[in-house]
């Protein structure tokens, strides 16, 4: 058994934990309707919460709520809920709690093409921004995120079968291949590109809009949708790929399908949102430690809480330094590093906590 398959079996064994996971998920939906009531009233303008629901808001404050607090709210959503998603199964999939989409390249290929369209937008890359118009950001950045994980594909998988090993140390290989020539993009962007870029790379939700939600929007939902389809085999796969054939999971195809959810969710989010890091390694391992780690409950529950931190840590980007706004990515990155060391310091039996 692995190391993984060792934690699975002790959580299992401390009791049945579906009644506090089902009391969970209902907890955390009553959480993120409150967040994301918050969430619409936080700001410079006072707008309360009973104006929003009652439609009763002058018409500066309703602009402000409908088109611009309501889809930056609405993105945030799928964004958490697509890295914390993605975290679960990846962690899942190579059974390791520190395992992360951003492990696969995905991020660095996504936030390459980004890169790319920003420096070279005007230049080498004007046909395609003509072409595409105001998609051609999230486009590029998802296209990259793309051709990253199809390298990876042909990299990792031999004679039919795709190594978890291979793919892993691929994936760092191919991220640290894509942060060179960002690297060098970044070299000859001139100062405001390099402003662009650094609040780009920091991540956002500031510059949400309803047309990067229809953009966005498909594809991530289309990707939390089919995660609870996996619940069963990510269950199976605790166990090791051996049992898991012998149970019936066709484990070849379930991997390829994981990986191409992950790709789109996180190249979509990538795309509109900038680089947001930690959800996807924070998040599941937190409800791991409180519902246990049954994927018919942890997908779920990491879809709502995720949405919930990263519409908290949006608040408070928004707040903090007002009337200015700090990069959300600081604000998980403050939160999710030291949580981070805190793993590995305890797999390591250094804090026992």
């Amino acid at each position: 058994m692995t190391g993984w398959s060792v934690l699975a079996g002790r959580e299992a064994g401390e009791g049945d934990r579906s009644a506090r996971a089902r009391l969970a998920i209902a907890a955390l939906c009553g959480l993120l309707v409150l967040v994301a009531l918050f969430s619409l009233t936080a700001g410079a303008s006072d707008v309360s919460v009973l104006s929003v629901l009652g439609g009763t808001v002058s018409e500066r404050d309703r602009i402000i709520v409908y088109d611009i607090r309501l889809p930056r709210v609405l993105l945030g959503i799928l964004i958490g809920a697509a890295l914390a998603i993605s975290g679960a199964v990846m962690q899942g999939l190579f059974r390791n709690p520190l395992a992360d989409p951003g492990l696969v390249g995905v991020s660095a290929g996504a936030g390459l093409g980004a890169i790319t369209m920003i420096v070279l937008g005007g230049t080498v890359m004007g046909p395609f921004v003509a072409l595409a118009g105001i998609y051609a950001l999230p486009l590029a950045a998802f296209i990259g995120g793309l051709i990253t994980t199809m390298l990876l594909y042909r990299i990792a998988t031999r004679r039919g079968q795709t190594s978890v090993a291979t793919m892993l140390l691929a994936g760092i290989a191919l991220g640290a291949m894509a942060g060179a020539f960002s690297g060098v993009l970044v070299y000859l962007a001139d100062d405001r590109q390099l402003r662009d870029l650094t609040f780009w790379g920091l991540g956002s939700l500031a510059g949400a809009t309803w047309t990067k939600i229809t953009a966005a929007g498909p594809i991530i939902a289309l990707s939390l949708a089919a995660a609870p389809f996996m619940a069963r085999a990510l269950n199976a796969l605790a166990l090791g790929e051996a049992s898991a054939a012998h149970l019936g999971i066709p484990v070849q195809r379930f991997k390829n399908v994981a990986i191409v959810t992950v790709a789109a969710a996180t190249g979509a989010s990538v795309a509109v949102s900038g680089g947001i890091g930690f959800v996807g390694i924070v998040v599941p391992h937190l409800l791991r430690l409180l519902i246990g780690p049954d994927h018919r409950y942890l997908l779920p529950a990491s879809a709502l809480l995720g949405a919930s931190l990263l519409l908290l840590a949006d608040a408070v980007s928004r707040t903090i330094v007002a009337p200015t706004e700090l990069p959300i990515g600081i604000v998980t990155a403050a939160v999710g590093a030291p949580f981070f060391l805190w793993i590995l310091l305890r797999r390591r039996g250094i804090l026992d906590l």
